[in-house]
């Protein structure tokens, strides 16, 4: 019988495939007495093998998938496994103490893990310790017979099955044969629904049981329209949803006749449809969508994507490639929002009880001015290339902008300078995400070219309530009236200085906050670039108006319930 799931609908479309279980295994074992010392020997230098076969393929796909970089650190492994001290010192253990090569295995890793952990003084040496326990991770999977999984082995099409799937996951992707995913935990705006709607894959987040409830290899319908997943569906369901998905071709295909159109409400009045983007790659969807600017680059991909900090050098080719791909479009990029639950191996941050209200964003770039000036002289080299606008995450007061900005014209000034071309025409803007600055943005206005705002963190933080914790998901109310009033006070603040504002949070593209959003007067809707055709066939329906009207009613609601019977009212008019 068909089993179904139920979850949050994360990203549009239909696929149907093989489960692959992308969870961590379960790599416990006994220790045992052996008495074949040579066949344990050899057993364990079979796992290395094998071992070494993996991560030549693994290391083969991210040069291909990532860049060559990335693809180090896989190389680095590979020079773990044929390190004939550590391996050596196995060998003897399994010999001497005549136990299994697991144990032996575990035994000497684990002394050179705490050795490498231990050399506080030495960066590079500490970062060895996680090569090890990654490589250790792998030998002990084929000494156990349990698969490893790696996304970035997968050779034919599946549906992935996480409990989560970090950035890092989803970077290793091929769409060529990952068909849709679904995982137990995350919201709409989770970063994997968000990459999700970047790979134009169907996904369903938040199911609560998925992993449990689905094991390797079972055929999986997964609904993104919907939000629900059907595990071994019958024949017939099959053929239904086989209709579903062409029915949902057929309407993509129709919104693809609107790639050239302007944005523009029924009665005329124009707006900007713009897409969010993770690296300079995702500039070809955006062109693909008809977006028409690039609203949101989240520069920290750059980052995370890396070994290392990211040079001067390499960024600028990155953010050139970005601003010549958008053919003199705008591009507005967000300065390194690293902190919270993005996190970089090469630059440890301290432990903090509350990681997303603490030390983050333009707080470490202000802090770490070293590394916020090669990004900004990155920048600023690049701006040259195209239309580029520049904007600071997480400011919440007056003062971290003006000392932001103040920097950035330093660094503009001295590479004047030594005789670098550099654009006249940068905006500089900041990101709107703390509701504290919402309060104070006819003062923020002042000094601003523009407002983005990004309503993911701004409700988590009006709402006081975490995305990724499932028991206060409810809390996660776009369309609240609360919500709504920060949005107008901060566009109404913007137009009083003659700016304007975008919204570059998953809201810009939601269906439902679209007319409202109309009707407050934002000027720059920016989404993952898959939502912009829907979008713009929306606005052809809407008149700004009646949506005007609307979103004074929406305003003077009391819940979001009541604000989303109105939307239907005005919009099935």
């Amino acid at each position: 019988m068909t089993k179904v799931i139920k979850g949050i609908a994360a990203s549009d479309g239909i696929a149907a495939a093989k489960a692959y279980m992308l969870v961590q295994p379960d790599l416990s074992f006994t220790e045992k007495t052996i008495d074949d010392v040579d066949a344990e020997v050899a057993r364990l230098e079979a796992a290395v093998e094998t071992s070494k076969q993996d991560l030549e393929v693994i290391k083969q796909k991210a040069a291909q998938n990532l860049g060559e970089e990335e693809a180090q650190v896989f190389e680095a492994h590979l020079t773990i496994l044929s390190d004939p001290e550590l391996f050596g010192q196995i060998n003897e253990k399994i010999k001497n103490d005549k136990v299994n090569a697991e144990s032996a295995l575990k035994s000497v890793t684990d002394m050179f893990i705490s050795m490498f952990e231990s050399m506080t003084d030495n960066k590079y040496m500490q970062e060895r310790a996680g090569d090890i326990r990654d490589v250790t991770k792998r030998v002990m999977s084929h000494l156990l017979g349990v698969k490893l999984p790696n996304p970035a082995l997968i050779n034919e099409e599946v549906v992935i099955v996480a409990h989560d799937l970090t950035p890092s996951d989803t970077a290793q992707l091929d769409r060529n044969f990952v068909k849709g995913f679904i995982t137990d935990i995350g919201g709409r705006t989770s970063h994997s629904a968000i990459m999700s709607r970047t790979l134009e894959i169907p996904a369903v987040v938040g199911s609560g049981s998925a992993t449990s409830d689905i094991q390797e290899g079972q055929m999986v319908i997964i609904d993104g329209l919907d939000g629900e997943a059907l595990v071994e569906p019958t024949a017939e369901e099959l053929a239904d949803y086989e209709g579903r998905a062409k029915a949902f071709a057929d309407q993509k295909a129709e919104w693809k006749l609107l790639k050239d159109a302007k944005s523009l409400t029924k009665d005329g009045k124009q707006v900007k449809l713009a897409a969010n983007i993770g690296t300079p790659k995702d500039v070809e969807g955006a062109n693909d969508n008809g977006a028409e600017a690039v609203g949101l680059f989240r520069s920290e991909f750059l980052y995370m994507d890396a070994a290392e900090l990211p040079s001067e050098e390499d960024q600028f080719q990155a953010y050139k490639q970005a601003l010549e791909g958008m053919d003199g479009k705008q591009v507005v990029v967000r300065t390194m929002d690293i902190g919270g639950d993005k996190e970089l191996p090469y630059l440890p941050l301290p432990e903090e009880e509350n990681p997303f209200l603490g030390y983050r964003a333009i707080r470490i770039s202000l802090d770490r001015q070293d590394i916020f000036r090669t990004q900004l002289r990155a920048l600023l080299r690049a701006s040259e290339f195209g239309r580029l606008a520049i904007m600071f995450p997480m400011i919440a007061t007056v003062q971290e902008f003006k000392d932001a900005k103040a920097i950035f014209e330093e660094e503009k000034a001295k590479l004047v300078a030594e005789g670098v071309a550099v654009s006249d025409d940068i905006e500089v803007g900041m990101m709107m995400e703390i509701p504290a600055a919402t309060m104070i943005a006819d003062k923020l206005a002042k000094y601003v070219d523009f407002f983005s705002i990004g309503t993911n963190d701004l409700i988590g933080y009006t709402m006081a309530a975490d995305r990724g914790n499932e028991r206060v998901s409810y809390l996660y109310q776009p369309y609240n009236p609360s919500i709504l009033r920060m949005v107008k006070r901060t566009i109404d603040a913007s137009h009083a200085e003659g700016k304007w504002t975008g919204m570059c949070g998953e809201m810009a593209g939601d269906q439902t906050a679209v007319p409202l959003l109309v009707g407050l007067g934002l000027d720059e809707f920016s989404m993952s670039a898959t939502s912009v055709l829907k979008t713009r066939s929306l606005l052809k329906k809407l008149d700004s108006a009646k949506m005007e009207e609307l979103a004074n009613k929406a305003l003077d609601c009391e819940t979001s319930e009541e604000v989303v019977a109105l939307v239907n009212e005005y919009t099935e008019q």
